[in-house]
């Protein structure tokens, strides 16, 4: 039976909402469940619904072009699907090509989603030695649906293989739509791996199945619950099929690690009170504070990357976001009601050591000791480290993917090579240059002229008899080569101001550069947030400032890891995977948000227990010791199981999921280990009682907030 009646003057405001949520368990699970079954049911098709594309920055010179040739030019733009009609044996003008080339055309016929088809041109689309030939169907929708255009045509295409012709679709809508199903598979791979080593660690952590099973309903709520959101969310504007992806992990790992901390709390507090209500509002007002605390850092770290003008890489963030607002909402309402229903039987089911088991800690109540006795040895071989795996971030090189990203079997990369073979290094790359009818003859004189350019096709007058030329160039390099921004900047610099270069090589230079651009910008919001919010939490400006900066050196660590694997090579071959000698170009920008909205939910986990204890005896010795005591084993096992979902990615064929995985893994890695369990506690122990000094003027401007009750 719950009471909340002692909980109204005893207890905050979150612990009053906790007692609340615990007293009217039945209206919290009613209202739960008609939310679960009303995005449940749309849930399922998530993946077929979210868009496939968005890797562009919006109002770039490339876009330009892009929308330019989908409007004068029958579509012939990047987003357009190129088939490629392969024989060794017969030649363009044999009837076994012909017929092939006729087969493939007539497969986009009614489909309103393709523009015009082009048939193979000499000189164009056809390979000198008459073998190869490209049939181009016009993209006639925008980005996203031609990738589900090419879902739906590929598998006819692929049919059309066939005595001693090979067809493969290739273009940047067939990459994606490729790299999108390799991905998916991945990522479902990935969540079947990590479920059960989830479940294996909350049975070690708890030691009871009940509490055990608790973060995996609490996660499988919210991931259902984003899953049906992003569904509702991409009817009103387009949402990347990656920003579920990332949604999955998410929602995982964060919400295993919000229910671990209120979980084990409430064990603990169910010995101080004799009521059920009681116990969730001594939680919620203690554990549950930390735990919003976390989730606003979270949710305000990924705000940051909104400011990219990339579709993809916002809705990325935002389908992140998401998951961690129903996370968070699952953790403020469904957790306490559950709580309070179940009362002690949430250690029923209990194994044998759990009954000896302690909210406090022996183990690292010891471990604490040893911390607060030898502060320095700890804290300088933690640095010494840190900053040793740092350093290599010095050389970090990024790129966008080059066609590495997607399996050696696809159609898409065996169409590209192919290419490359017939047709010479930089034709998957083709770069397309716009110029008023006036300006063509001029354009094509100076880009003939430009360093890298070997070849220029014919000029191509805009079908809808508008005043515009399009003129295609070929460039000398791959597309994924360093110099191809070299021979772009060239062309740009040489070509009038009226005249645009594009096509889907450009596309993702400018984007590359976008995400240069701006990533000084979310570094620094985030980091000047990240400290507001922590200054915020604890009311002191030393230790927020130290909490800042030790989650900027782990988030620079696990930056310098990932450039010794997948720049450098080292363990490509245990990981499985070429390396392409750059990171992907997205990763700084979001690993970054995302590394340090980790590092910081750690954070705020350990510094609020220890300001708990600090506020309780004023004492910072004792204020270390405890709140290693009382968060040490939380910590250790909600980094175990961040790390057990983050690797399962590294078992992904794609290189993308498995960078993400490989590096978020290793930074929660590090920042568990030489950070929350080394650096931060002997840090705090060095600086004393300094370090939860504040002065009288900021306590008198800050909104008081106290973590104990």
């Amino acid at each position: 039976m719950t009471d909340t009646r002692s909980t109204a003057t005893t207890f905050g405001v979150l612990g009053r909402w906790g007692a609340s949520m615990a007293g009217r368990a039945r209206v919290v699970f009613g209202v739960w469940l008609l939310v679960l079954i009303g995005l449940g049911a749309i849930a399922p098709s998530v993946f077929s619904s979210l868009a496939g594309a968005g890797w562009q920055a919006n109002g770039s010179e490339s876009v330009q072009v892009r929308e330019l040739a989908q409007q004068h030019f029958g579509g012939n733009s990047s987003a357009a699907v190129q088939v490629v009609i392969h024989s060794d044996r017969d030649t363009v003008d044999g009837p076994a090509m012909q017929e092939t080339i006729a087969a493939a055309a007539a497969v986009f016929e009614g489909d309103s989603r393709f523009g015009e088809v082009l048939a193979p041109q000499p000189g164009m689309t056809i390979s000198p030695d008459q073998h190869t030939a490209i049939l181009i169907a016009g993209a006639n929708a925008n980005t996203d649906d031609m990738v589900r255009a090419v879902d739906d045509v590929k598998g006819q295409l692929a049919g059309l293989s066939r005595d001693g012709v090979q067809v493969y679709p290739t273009g940047a809508s067939a990459l994606w739509s490729d790299f999108n199903k390799a991905n998916h598979d991945a990522m479902i791979k990935a969540e079947l791996f990590s479920w059960p080593v989830t479940l294996a660690i909350m049975v070690l952590a708890f030691g009871s199945l009940v509490a055990a099973g608790l973060p995996l309903l609490l996660t499988i709520a919210g991931l259902v619950a984003s899953a049906g959101g992003l569904v509702l969310l991409n009817q009103v504007t387009p949402i990347s099929v990656w920003a579920m992806n990332f949604a999955m992990m998410f929602a995982l790992a964060l919400g295993i690690d919000y229910a671990l901390f209120i979980v084990s709390r409430f064990r603990d507090a169910l010995k101080n009170h004799s009521t059920r209500s009681g116990a969730v509002a001594e939680t919620m007002d203690t554990a549950g504070k930390a735990v919003v605390l976390s989730g606003i850092t979270v949710l305000v770290s990924l705000s940051a990357v909104l400011l990219v003008p990339a579709p993809a890489v916002r809705t990325m963030a935002v389908g992140i976001m998401l998951a961690v607002a129903f996370v968070l909402a699952a953790t403020l309402t469904l957790l306490p009601a559950t709580l309070g229903a179940l009362g002690s039987k949430v250690n029923a089911a209990s194994l044998p050591y759990a009954k000896r088991q302690q909210h406090r800690s022996p183990l690292f109540e010891r471990w604490g000791k040893a911390l607060h006795d030898h502060p320095w040895p700890f804290a300088v071989g933690s640095l010494i480290v840190l900053v040793a795996l740092a350093l290599p971030v010095i050389g970090l090189k990024v790129a966008m993917p080059s066609i590495s990203v997607v399996p050696e079997d696809a159609p898409v990369r065996q169409g590209y090579e192919l290419v490359q073979q017939q047709m010479g290094e930089g034709a998957p790359g083709m770069l397309q240059i716009i110029a008023p009818t006036a300006q063509a003859q001029q354009a094509a004189t100076t880009a003939s002229q430009t360093p890298g350019i070997e070849m220029l096709t014919p000029p191509q007058p805009a079908g809808d008899g508008t005043d515009y030329v399009m003129v295609q160039a070929l460039p000398s390099v791959d597309p994924s080569d360093a110099r191809m921004a070299t021979i772009v900047d060239d062309l740009r610099t040489a070509l009038p101001a009226d005249v645009l270069v594009g096509g889907a090589a450009t596309e993702n230079l400018d984007l590359q550069q976008a995400l240069n651009d701006y990533f000084p910008l979310i570094v620094g919001i985030i980091l000047v947030l990240g400290f507001v919010l922590l200054l915020l939490a604890l009311q002191a400006p030393l230790i927020a400032v130290i909490g800042t900066l030790v989650s900027l050196l782990s988030t620079a660590a696990a930056f310098g890891v990932a450039k010794l694997i997948f720049q450098d090579g080292h363990l490509s071959g245990v990981l499985g995977f070429t390396p392409q000698g750059f990171l992907d170009g997205w990763g700084p920008v979001f690993f970054f948000a995302m590394i340090f909205a980790i590092a910081m939910d750690y954070t705020v986990f350990l510094l609020a227990t220890a300001k708990e204890h600090y506020e309780r005896t004023g004492d910072p010795d004792r204020a270390q010791i405890d709140g290693m005591a009382h968060s040490g084993r939380i910590i250790f096992a909600a980094a175990a199981v961040m790390v057990a979902v983050f690797f399962t990615f590294a078992l992904a064929d794609p290189l993308p999921p498995k960078e993400m995985g490989i590096i978020l893994g290793v930074a929660v890695l590090l920042d568990a280990v030489l950070i929350r369990l080394m650096l931060l506690p002997a840090l705090l122990r060095l600086t004393g009682r300094a370090a939860w000094w504040s002065p009288a003027w900021l306590r008198r401007v800050l909104p008081s907030i106290t973590f104990s009750h």
